[in-house]
């Protein structure tokens, strides 16, 4: 029993290891430099979509371990999404919940076959990324994409 609590407690040291040893460099602007001299920009074309943008019927398509398509139809509150997906393979429909944060995005089901989505929302018609469903036999998914009706 003591064998078996050293490897977990050694697995996880070395877990939190490699998290705490990745790094990131953030750099400060001057302050001296005023406000007003900073010249204005245009948002790019993959800047977050605006709140309720995302409200509506979508159209998709998943490939890799099932091929199909679906379609979303959701309400967007803030960061927070809800609605159903109809799916073409296995059929049927379910309820999703989801953020967006940025142009991130992920939702997914409960219950049975949990379904997990994750990408990237260009604008506030197009988005793309992959999917995972967990099953019996493990973890299986691939890509998908869709467009706003």
């Amino acid at each position: 029993m003591s064998r078996i609590r050293l490897i977990l407690f050694s697995g996880a040291a070395t877990v939190l290891l490699a998290a705490c040893s990745s790094s990131s460099t953030t750099t400060t602007p001057p302050t001296s430099a005023p406000a007003a001299t900073t010249p204005a920009t245009s948002a790019p074309a993959t800047s977050a979509p605006a709140t309720g943008a995302l409200s509506g019927t979508w159209n998709g398509q998943y490939s890799g371990a099932y091929q199909g398509t679906f379609v979303l139809n959701w309400t967007q509150s803030g960061s927070n999404l809800s609605g159903t997906i109809k799916l073409s393979t296995p059929p049927n429909t379910l309820h999703i919940h989801g953020t967006v944060n940025g142009n991130s995005i992920r939702f997914g089901t409960v219950g049975s076959a949990a379904i997990t989505y994750s990408g990237t929302v260009s604008g506030n018609n197009s988005m793309s990324g992959t999917y995972q469903v967990q099953s019996g036999n493990g973890t299986v998914g691939g890509p998908w994409s869709a467009s706003k009706s």
